[in-house]
């Protein structure tokens, strides 16, 4: 029995000191998101060339609106170049885009991915003489300043940067948990990773690069988790990624539990998919202190902040059925969690509606350890998040 008691306690012990950590990281960047106002960069003196990549996957009912804002922009027309990449549209929206001032390119793929969208779309514009290309999804909703502001950072030195996406709905408990997902990612791994002088997490869309980098990085783009791939290849190089707080991406956030089961299961396959490529880089990034990418590579260890959520609230409940004393550690833990959540949440986001939402959180993780089983072949294979509004 006090053998058994004894490896008991090991347990504990470790599983505490693997949570504590995690708990430690997620609470440390929460806590230095809260500080410190949004970054806007001086107006620049110079314009410089962009071309906007939305590649657009049966996106019929959304593309149209993101269209209109890159239209609509304040920044001079001939210096912009907007480009869809049409897949498996219907033959009305395509016909739509036509009479638009924009380039529209057709792919007609088996393996339908973005990373094969946006190299096409390169390969065909490699000798255009642009400066800055900005990637956007098809839902995405963007402010007339949107390209200038984004003009401005990289006047001032910036090379890579990542600006705010947020919800652009709110209609459901779904939606809600989905944007308030997304605006905690947003203060720990953006906000936060700033403010302590580490780079910005990247999100798949309102990403922005200077074009011949870019160029020559999409053509190492291999998987559905683009974004953490080109994180890989720019802190690699030790390129810096800025976050700009203040320039706003309004992006169409899941309604269904379904959607959102799929597209957690694509990012998970994404996020284990990149630690294992970049594990073996771990050591040369402690050598040449390459922080920046140690950081990313850790943040890659970690678990989804659900199921650390759900782990962490259910060992604290057992514990203190078999020893009380033993639980008061976790259940500690737990608050601080919860802080930390807290803190990483903006005001606007807190109300009843979204106490409301929370209620069904114990599904989401429970659909978040499905998804572990169910990961194999992800990484390679395109899944697309439908669009429901």
């Amino acid at each position: 029995m006090e053998i058994m008691e004894y490896y008991l306690l090991k347990a504990d012990l470790i599983l505490f000191f693997i949570m504590i950590v995690s708990v430690g990281y997620l609470f440390v960047f929460a806590f230095f998101s809260m500080w410190g106002g949004k970054k806007k960069y001086p107006t620049a003196i110079k314009r410089y060339r962009f071309v906007v990549f939305i590649p657009a996957y049966k996106e019929d009912k959304v593309i149209a609106d993101a269209v209109d804002s890159l239209l609509e922009q304040d920044y001079p027309k001939n210096l912009v170049d907007i480009v869809v990449i049409s897949d498996k549209m219907e033959e009305s929206t395509n016909e739509m885009l036509s009479k638009l001032p924009i380039k529209l390119f057709f792919i007609n793929t088996e393996r339908s991915s973005k990373a094969y969208a946006l190299n096409y779309a390169v390969e065909i514009l490699k000798d255009e003489k642009y400066d800055i290309v900005v990637i956007m999804d098809a839902d995405n909703i963007v402010n007339q300043n949107f390209l200038s502001e984004i003009n401005d950072a990289f006047y001032s030195g910036a090379t890579a940067l990542q600006a705010h996406r947020t919800a652009k709905n709110l209609n459901n408990d779904m939606a809600i948990l989905d944007a308030i997902s997304e605006e905690i990612n947003n203060a720990i791994f953006r906000k936060g990773h700033v403010n302590m002088g580490l780079s910005s997490a990247l999100i798949g869309s309102g990403m922005a690069f200077e074009f011949p980098w870019f160029k020559e990085a999409v053509q190492k783009l291999s998987t559905a988790g683009e974004d953490k791939e080109l994180e890989r290849l720019l802190l690699k190089e030790e390129i810096f990624i800025d976050y700009l707080e203040h320039v706003m991406v309004y992006d169409e956030k899941t309604q269904k539990v379904g959607t959102f089961f799929n597209q957690r299961r694509r990012w998970l396959a994404s996020q284990f998919g990149i630690l294992s490529t970049s594990i073996k880089d771990f050591p040369k990034a402690i050598f040449t202190r390459n922080i920046d990418y140690i950081d990313k590579i850790f943040q890659w260890m970690l678990l989804p902040r659900v199921v650390l959520l759900g782990i962490i609230s259910i060992l604290s409940v057992t514990i203190s059925l078999i020893d009380l004393r033993s639980s008061l550690k976790w259940w500690a833990l737990l608050v601080t969690l919860i802080l930390t959540f807290i803190m990483a949440v903006p005001d606007f986001m807190v109300n009843r509606r979204t106490i409301r939402a929370i209620r069904i959180i114990p599904l989401i993780f429970l659909l978040m350890i499905l998804n572990f089983f169910r990961l194999k072949g992800v990484n390679k294979k395109f899944i697309h998040t439908k669009k429901e509004g």
